[in-house]
């Protein structure tokens, strides 16, 4: 695998990875869509030199032949790839039609429940200030 080939594919790793890390759901899907190139993209390095044909080589010695299994892996990841791509497309809609709004919101219940305090049980300093008021359907479990 040649040097640009590997940097290539740690760069769309991590773009990929950069992307999935933010609350934007174009940019999780992007970033999702970034590190499936990736991943097919190494698959191919890993498979040997273009040109070579997968089975047929020359002599017994097999120095001739390229390893079809990579190759069967990538046609699999590109499948499998697509079928995610298009399943958070439908996802990301849904929820914009919902909310009209391409931001993950946090969980009501997490907030709720107090999950971003310290383990000791002081509060000194809460992870997330949470007022009833402002999400009337959760206001009737809100504990005083």
């Amino acid at each position: 695998m040649s040097i640009v080939l590997a940097v290539l594919v740690a760069w769309l790793f991590a773009v990929g990875t950069y992307l999935v890390l933010q609350r934007a759901l174009t940019r999780i899907v992007l970033g999702l869509g970034l590190m499936s190139h990736g991943a097919i993209l190494l698959l191919v390095a890993v498979g040997g030199r273009a040109g070579r044909p997968p089975l047929v080589g020359k002599g017994d010695d097999g120095a001739g032949i390229a390893a079809p299994l990579p190759q069967a892996f990538a046609l699999t990841a590109i499948v499998i790839g697509f079928g995610m791509t298009a399943f958070l497309l439908a996802l990301a809609y849904k929820s914009w039609v919902g909310t009209s709004d391409d931001e993950v919101q946090d969980d009501v219940e997490d907030l709720l429940s107090g999950l971003g305090g310290s383990d000791d049980g002081s509060d000194d300093e809460p992870w997330v200030e949470f007022e009833a008021e402002d999400h009337p359907d959760v206001s009737k479990r809100a504990k005083p």
